[in-house]
């Protein structure tokens, strides 16, 4: 019973969570009171979906952006290594200090964002994300390596200016005539 009422309590804040105001404000506490970790400094924006029945999974550093409409899935049942290991309160999801996600991306299980590392708009991020380091698309992959992160403190164009391109593992299609 108490299991049950604790579970409502969850989901009950998480749906308040999605459209209230306050992105560094009333967010991030909402989600601190479902007992999902969020460091100080934070960005949640409007519609983000953070693991709906095991929060305490999902760990946020420091002064992380997460878009609107950003996805957060921590478990599947049995799939992630926690869930086999029989750890129901390990953190499954993890994104570090300074990391960006974009609007719309989805994180899936057994993921780690590095430092400073950025998720473009709507890219499904299903490995682990070096540090510093800009991936794209579905699955999302490394396309440049950051100079500097994506913080409050530096400018976008400086954050662009010091981007470097990764050459793609997959080889190149040839062009048809």
């Amino acid at each position: 019973m108490i299991e049950a009422l604790r579970g409502s309590w969850i989901r009950l804040l998480q749906v308040i969570a999605l459209y209230c105001p306050g992105a560094r404000t009333w967010r991030v506490r909402l989600h601190r009171w479902r007992g999902a970790h969020v460091g100080t400094g934070c960005f949640i924006g409007t519609g983000v979906l953070l693991e709906t029945s095991k929060p305490y999974r999902v760990w946020i550093g420091d002064r992380v952006g997460l878009g609107a409409r950003v996805t957060i899935v921590a478990h599947f049942r049995g799939v992630t290594s926690a869930d086999r290991a029989g750890n129901d309160r390990a953190v499954t999801v993890r994104i570090e200090d300074e990391a960006f996600v974009g609007p719309g991306v989805i994180i899936l299980p057994n993921v780690t964002i590095g430092r400073g590392a950025v998720v473009t708009a709507g890219s499904v991020v299903t490995h682990s994300v070096p540090p510093m380091t800009m991936v794209r698309g579905n699955p999302a992959e490394p396309i440049a390596r950051c100079g500097i992160t994506l913080a409050e403190k530096n400018s976008v164009k400086e954050f662009y200016r010091q981007l470097r391109p990764v050459r793609s593992a997959r080889p190149s299609t040839p062009k048809r005539d």
